[in-house]
Formats: structure tokens, sequence, C-alpha cells
């Protein structure tokens, strides 16, 4: 960390930082554990032209999530603009290994978190980031036009522009909304974590389940459960007590596979060709 980003986060929390550790596991900013002699903070520190705006939008995420009162986050300490980039600063969560009881906690919390009840229509107040990616929000009050519209199109689109697909593998917009109509519910809007990965919650010391690294909006419940089955590290007993709240009624199995393929789609404009053959799979199952 550079000297004068600490002497920065001194000056502005007022504390005096007595050693600063490197820490893995982010892919997109720089993070560092912080420990005064009373104190520990995590911050991120990120030089790339859209990082304040990307800081900003997580700790919204994280305010709004905290804000329902069903599931924690780490609180945010300071958000702010560098010279170059920004850095986010917040509590420092010691996480420890989750056991069964942790992840069913998680399982119920979640469920309360979605079953909050804060919009009437689909979307966020702005747009976010997936990952580095923008994440469109706009407001629609039909599910499947939202997800139409504000998620695969613009992926596609995008895919299409790196030629990671052809133009005969990208759907059209009629064809999209097509499906989703035909594919997707009528629902109430949850908040959603956005993002729902393994390395996106974590167990504290004390048992606590936490969310971090939100992407925030209101739309069905069921896209944060496919994004907890893409990658796993969520085991039965999370899925059980999420089951309490939410019983299945049918036609899951189309509705987990579109919704996996936006973030398919995501890490295939990301990370590239790699994840080709998931995306082309599920385009060929239903497009």
């Amino acid at each position: 960390m550079e000297t004068s980003i600490k002497k920065h986060i001194e000056y502005l929390l007022c504390i005096r930082i007595r050693k600063i550790q490197g820490l893995s596991g982010g892919d997109i900013s720089r993070a560092y554990l912080l420990e005064t002699d009373m104190e520990r903070f995590f911050c991120k520190v990120n030089d790339h032209a859209d990082a304040f705006d990307m800081f900003q939008a997580e700790k919204s995420g994280l305010d709004a999530i905290a804000k329902t009162h069903t599931i924690a986050t780490p609180k945010v300490l300071l958000c702010e603009k560098l010279e170059q980039g920004g850095l986010l600063v917040m509590e420092y969560i010691e996480p420890k290994r989750s056991g069964s009881k942790d992840m069913e906690l998680l399982g119920h919390q979640l469920a309360a978190l979605h079953r909050f009840s804060g919009a009437s229509t689909f979307g966020w107040k702005t747009d976010n980031y997936i990952g580095s990616l923008p994440q469109s929000n706009h407001m629609h009050s039909s599910w499947p036009q939202f997800y139409a519209h504000e998620r695969l199109l613009p992926q596609f689109k995008m895919a299409y522009q790196q030629q990671l697909l052809s133009f005969n593998e990208v759907p059209t917009e009629t064809t999209l909304l097509d499906i989703c109509e035909k594919c997707l519910p009528k629902t109430k809007p949850s908040l959603l974590h956005g993002d729902l990965w393994s390395g996106n919650y974590l167990i504290a010391s004390d048992n606590t389940p936490y969310l971090i690294d939100p992407a925030v909006y209101f739309g069905h419940f069921e896209v944060d459960l496919a994004m907890t089955r893409l990658f796993g590290g969520f085991d039965s007993s999370f899925y059980r007590a999420y089951s309490e709240h939410f019983p299945k009624v049918g036609g899951e199995k189309a509705r987990n596979d579109l919704y996996q393929l936006y973030y398919l789609l995501v890490h295939l404009n990301l990370f590239g060709k790699s994840y080709y053959r998931q995306v082309k799979s599920i385009i060929g199952a239903y497009f």
C-alpha cells in the first residue's frame, strides 16, 4: 500500500496504522488488512478509472442489505475517490470455516432477505456493477422483460462485440423476450445480493453469516439460488433451510439455466473462451 494512501486513511479515521498485510482472494482490487493497537480494518484499493463508482455501488448495496435487518454486512467506514482510482475501508470480519449449522442459518437469513418487500418494480435506483462489468438496472414492471432487456441482452451484445459469440449464436431481442416470457414467472420483487458465489459470503468467528461484494437489485429470488449452484460452496443444510421459506413450485430447471446463463455470459466477457461451452450449451437448449 502506498504511503500516501495509508496517511490519508489515518487522517480520515483518526487512527494510527501499525501493520498492513496484503490479503488474497480479490481479482479486481488490491485488498489489505489494516491493524491499529485496538482495531482491524479491511481495505480495498483500485486504480481503475471506474473504481470510485464501483466502490460507491458496493457501499450502496451493503447499506441496502443491512437496512433490511435480515442478514449482516460489514460496516463501511470510508468510500473515497483518489487521484487515481478509489478506496473502500470497512470493518474487518474475522472468518471461520463454516459448518452445517452455520450454513443452515445462512439459508434462513438469505430467505428473510428475499422476503423483504421494498419495491413494486424490478431493478434498482441506479446502475451498478457485476464484477468489473457495468450492470444495467432500469426499472420494469415485468420480471421477464427486466431479465431479457437488463440482464441477458447487454451481455449477449458485449460477447458479440468482443467476438466471443458469432452473430448466429446471439438470440434476437424478440427471441430473448419470448423465452423469458415463457420460462420466467410473474413474481414479486425480492432484494437480491446479485452475485452470490461462495466467495461473497463468510461466516464470522462468532457464527454470524455475512454477505459481501453485492450487486444488488430487486428481482426473482431464484437468481441468487442459481448462482449458488453454479460454482458450488453451499451445502445441503443451506438449501434445506432456504426451502422451508420458498418451496419448489415446478419449472426450476429452466429458470436455473436461464439465470445461470447471465453469470456465464459475464464470465465469458470477463475471462474469455473457457466459458464458451457452457454458454453455448444453454443457448442450444433454449434458443
